[in-house]
Protein backbone atom coordinates (compact mmCIF):
# COMPACT_ATOMS: atom_id res chain seq x y z
CA UNK A 1 0.00 0.00 0.00
CA UNK A 2 1.28 3.55 -0.83
CA UNK A 3 1.80 6.08 1.48
CA UNK A 4 -1.14 7.97 -0.48
CA UNK A 5 -3.32 5.41 0.09
CA UNK A 6 -2.35 5.09 3.68
CA UNK A 7 -3.14 8.73 4.08
CA UNK A 8 -6.38 8.34 2.66
CA UNK A 9 -7.32 5.50 4.82
CA UNK A 10 -6.85 7.29 8.09
CA UNK A 11 -8.46 10.69 6.68
CA UNK A 12 -11.36 8.16 5.87
CA UNK A 13 -11.28 6.72 9.63
CA UNK A 14 -10.75 10.03 11.51
CA UNK A 15 -14.21 11.21 9.30
CA UNK A 16 -16.19 8.01 10.21
CA UNK A 17 -15.07 8.79 13.93
CA UNK A 18 -16.15 12.63 13.85
CA UNK A 19 -19.67 11.61 12.00
CA UNK A 20 -19.93 9.23 14.57
CA UNK A 21 -19.38 12.04 17.71
CA UNK A 22 -21.43 14.02 16.07
CA UNK A 23 -24.58 11.84 15.67
CA UNK A 24 -23.51 10.73 19.27
CA UNK A 25 -23.49 14.47 20.37
CA UNK A 26 -26.76 14.56 18.28
CA UNK A 27 -29.04 11.79 18.89
CA UNK A 28 -27.24 10.57 22.45
CA UNK A 29 -30.14 12.19 23.94
CA UNK A 30 -32.84 9.65 23.26
CA UNK A 31 -30.46 6.53 24.27
CA UNK A 32 -30.30 8.63 27.47
CA UNK A 33 -33.98 9.20 27.87
CA UNK A 34 -34.50 5.11 26.59
CA UNK A 35 -32.95 4.35 29.25
CA UNK A 36 -34.48 6.53 32.21
CA UNK A 37 -38.11 5.35 30.55
CA UNK A 38 -36.67 1.46 31.13
CA UNK A 39 -35.51 2.51 34.93
CA UNK A 40 -38.16 4.14 35.55
CA UNK A 41 -41.46 2.21 34.28
CA UNK A 42 -39.83 -0.88 36.09
CA UNK A 43 -39.31 1.39 39.16
CA UNK A 44 -43.14 2.27 38.57
CA UNK A 45 -44.05 -0.88 38.42
CA UNK A 46 -42.26 -2.47 41.36
CA UNK A 47 -44.10 0.58 43.25
CA UNK A 48 -47.45 -0.24 41.99
CA UNK A 49 -47.19 -4.14 42.81
CA UNK A 50 -45.87 -3.40 46.34
CA UNK A 51 -48.86 -0.80 46.85
CA UNK A 52 -51.24 -3.51 45.41
CA UNK A 53 -49.72 -6.47 48.42
CA UNK A 54 -49.71 -3.88 50.89
CA UNK A 55 -53.22 -3.02 49.85
CA UNK A 56 -54.32 -7.24 49.91
CA UNK A 57 -52.37 -7.42 52.86
CA UNK A 58 -54.30 -4.51 54.55
CA UNK A 59 -57.82 -6.27 53.18
CA UNK A 60 -57.05 -9.15 54.73
CA UNK A 61 -55.99 -8.78 58.33
CA UNK A 62 -59.26 -6.23 58.17
CA UNK A 63 -61.82 -9.36 57.09
CA UNK A 64 -59.91 -11.87 59.48
CA UNK A 65 -59.77 -9.22 62.20
CA UNK A 66 -63.75 -8.81 61.57
CA UNK A 67 -64.45 -12.62 61.63
CA UNK A 68 -62.71 -12.93 64.99
CA UNK A 69 -65.31 -10.93 66.46
CA UNK A 70 -67.79 -12.91 68.67
CA UNK A 71 -71.03 -10.37 68.31
CA UNK A 72 -72.87 -11.05 65.08
CA UNK A 73 -73.78 -7.39 64.60
CA UNK A 74 -70.30 -6.20 65.54
CA UNK A 75 -69.19 -8.59 63.15
CA UNK A 76 -71.59 -7.85 60.46
CA UNK A 77 -70.60 -4.14 61.05
CA UNK A 78 -67.02 -4.53 60.62
CA UNK A 79 -67.61 -6.25 57.84
CA UNK A 80 -69.48 -3.66 55.52
CA UNK A 81 -66.80 -1.34 57.20
CA UNK A 82 -63.81 -3.01 54.94
CA UNK A 83 -62.71 -0.80 52.24
CA UNK A 84 -62.13 -3.33 49.21
CA UNK A 85 -62.98 -3.93 45.88
CA UNK A 86 -63.23 -6.33 43.27
CA UNK A 87 -62.91 -9.98 44.62
CA UNK A 88 -62.23 -8.42 48.09
CA UNK A 89 -65.26 -6.65 48.53
CA UNK A 90 -67.53 -9.25 46.54
CA UNK A 91 -65.97 -11.57 49.62
CA UNK A 92 -66.76 -8.93 52.46
CA UNK A 93 -70.18 -8.68 51.01
CA UNK A 94 -70.90 -12.44 50.88
CA UNK A 95 -69.76 -13.21 54.50
CA UNK A 96 -71.99 -10.23 55.97
CA UNK A 97 -74.76 -11.20 54.14
CA UNK A 98 -74.48 -14.80 55.33
CA UNK A 99 -74.08 -13.14 58.64
CA UNK A 100 -76.99 -10.87 58.17
CA UNK A 101 -79.63 -13.88 57.04
CA UNK A 102 -78.71 -15.68 60.45
CA UNK A 103 -79.14 -12.88 62.39
CA UNK A 104 -82.81 -13.09 60.74
CA UNK A 105 -81.84 -9.61 58.73
CA UNK A 106 -83.86 -10.46 55.57
CA UNK A 107 -83.94 -7.26 54.31
CA UNK A 108 -80.59 -5.76 55.05
CA UNK A 109 -78.81 -9.28 54.02
CA UNK A 110 -80.85 -9.15 50.51
CA UNK A 111 -79.44 -5.92 50.13
CA UNK A 112 -76.08 -6.45 50.69
CA UNK A 113 -76.48 -9.74 48.78
CA UNK A 114 -77.99 -7.78 45.62
CA UNK A 115 -75.35 -5.48 46.08
CA UNK A 116 -72.46 -7.85 45.12
CA UNK A 117 -74.31 -9.34 42.44
CA UNK A 118 -74.39 -6.10 40.53
CA UNK A 119 -71.04 -5.46 41.30
CA UNK A 120 -69.60 -5.24 37.86
CA UNK A 121 -65.48 -5.30 39.28
CA UNK A 122 -66.21 -8.60 41.28
CA UNK A 123 -65.80 -12.52 39.39
CA UNK A 124 -68.64 -13.93 38.05
CA UNK A 125 -68.71 -17.04 40.11
CA UNK A 126 -69.14 -14.18 43.28
CA UNK A 127 -71.83 -12.12 41.62
CA UNK A 128 -73.86 -15.72 40.86
CA UNK A 129 -73.60 -16.80 44.20
CA UNK A 130 -74.66 -13.71 46.10
CA UNK A 131 -77.65 -13.90 43.46
CA UNK A 132 -78.44 -17.19 44.98
CA UNK A 133 -78.22 -16.70 48.57
CA UNK A 134 -80.10 -13.65 47.91
CA UNK A 135 -83.07 -15.71 46.13
CA UNK A 136 -83.07 -18.77 48.66
CA UNK A 137 -84.04 -16.07 51.11
CA UNK A 138 -87.70 -17.01 51.76
CA UNK A 139 -88.80 -14.01 53.73
CA UNK A 140 -86.96 -11.66 51.99
CA UNK A 141 -88.48 -8.48 49.91
CA UNK A 142 -87.94 -10.22 46.87
CA UNK A 143 -91.41 -11.01 45.35
CA UNK A 144 -91.59 -15.21 43.99
CA UNK A 145 -91.65 -13.99 40.64
CA UNK A 146 -88.18 -12.41 40.98
CA UNK A 147 -87.04 -15.52 42.81
CA UNK A 148 -88.14 -17.97 40.27
CA UNK A 149 -86.50 -15.72 37.03
CA UNK A 150 -83.33 -15.50 39.26
CA UNK A 151 -83.12 -19.22 39.57
CA UNK A 152 -84.02 -19.97 36.01
CA UNK A 153 -81.31 -18.09 35.41
CA UNK A 154 -78.49 -19.50 37.63
CA UNK A 155 -80.28 -22.51 36.38
CA UNK A 156 -79.22 -22.18 32.66
CA UNK A 157 -76.80 -25.12 31.34
CA UNK A 158 -72.95 -24.26 31.68
CA UNK A 159 -74.07 -22.20 35.00
CA UNK A 160 -71.94 -22.98 38.00
CA UNK A 161 -75.02 -23.44 40.56
CA UNK A 162 -76.90 -24.83 37.82
CA UNK A 163 -77.70 -28.06 40.11
CA UNK A 164 -78.49 -26.13 43.57
CA UNK A 165 -80.69 -23.55 41.57
CA UNK A 166 -82.51 -26.69 39.82
CA UNK A 167 -82.92 -27.59 43.28
CA UNK A 168 -84.97 -24.55 44.82
CA UNK A 169 -86.89 -24.12 41.31
CA UNK A 170 -88.00 -27.81 42.50
CA UNK A 171 -88.94 -26.81 45.87
CA UNK A 172 -90.69 -23.77 45.13
CA UNK A 173 -92.67 -25.74 42.94
CA UNK A 174 -93.79 -28.09 45.59
CA UNK A 175 -94.64 -25.34 47.43
CA UNK A 176 -96.84 -24.44 45.17
CA UNK A 177 -98.33 -27.76 44.71
CA UNK A 178 -96.34 -28.68 41.44
CA UNK A 179 -95.83 -31.72 42.69
CA UNK A 180 -95.61 -34.21 39.31
CA UNK A 181 -93.42 -31.13 38.17
CA UNK A 182 -91.35 -31.25 41.06
CA UNK A 183 -91.07 -35.32 40.93
CA UNK A 184 -89.22 -34.55 37.22
CA UNK A 185 -87.18 -31.90 38.39
CA UNK A 186 -85.78 -33.52 41.74
CA UNK A 187 -85.40 -37.19 39.23
CA UNK A 188 -83.12 -35.23 37.02
CA UNK A 189 -81.01 -33.59 38.90
CA UNK A 190 -80.54 -37.14 40.42
CA UNK A 191 -79.27 -38.08 37.41
CA UNK A 192 -77.35 -35.41 36.23
CA UNK A 193 -73.89 -36.69 35.59
CA UNK A 194 -72.54 -33.33 37.58
CA UNK A 195 -74.20 -34.19 41.16
CA UNK A 196 -73.08 -34.19 44.33
CA UNK A 197 -73.75 -37.25 46.41
CA UNK A 198 -75.35 -35.10 48.68
CA UNK A 199 -77.75 -33.38 46.34
CA UNK A 200 -78.39 -36.30 44.98
CA UNK A 201 -79.22 -38.18 48.35
CA UNK A 202 -81.60 -35.23 48.92
CA UNK A 203 -83.03 -35.52 45.94
CA UNK A 204 -83.84 -39.03 46.36
CA UNK A 205 -85.21 -38.39 49.88
CA UNK A 206 -87.60 -35.49 48.01
CA UNK A 207 -88.82 -37.93 45.69
CA UNK A 208 -89.74 -40.19 48.55
CA UNK A 209 -91.55 -37.45 50.95
CA UNK A 210 -93.76 -36.29 47.74
CA UNK A 211 -94.54 -40.71 47.53
CA UNK A 212 -92.76 -40.89 44.04
CA UNK A 213 -91.65 -43.76 42.43
CA UNK A 214 -88.11 -43.58 42.38
CA UNK A 215 -88.32 -46.71 40.38
CA UNK A 216 -90.31 -45.42 37.60
CA UNK A 217 -88.76 -42.27 37.83
CA UNK A 218 -84.96 -43.02 37.81
CA UNK A 219 -84.04 -46.64 38.35
CA UNK A 220 -86.62 -48.20 35.17
CA UNK A 221 -85.41 -45.09 32.85
CA UNK A 222 -81.68 -45.14 33.43
CA UNK A 223 -78.65 -47.04 34.24
CA UNK A 224 -78.87 -48.32 37.85
CA UNK A 225 -76.96 -45.00 39.62
CA UNK A 226 -74.04 -45.89 42.36
CA UNK A 227 -75.40 -45.29 45.30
Amino acid sequence: MSNTDSFIDEVSEEVRKDRLFGYMRKYGWIAVLVVLVLVGGTAFSEYRKAQAEAAAKSTGDAILTALEMDDDAERTAALRAVEAEGGAAAVTGLLAGSDLVETGEAEAATEVLNAVALQDDAPQVYRDLAALKAAMITDGPLSEDDRRATFERLAAPGATFRLIAQEQLALMNVAAGETELALDQFAAIAQDAEVTRGLRDRAFGMIVALDGDIESLILGNTDPIDQ
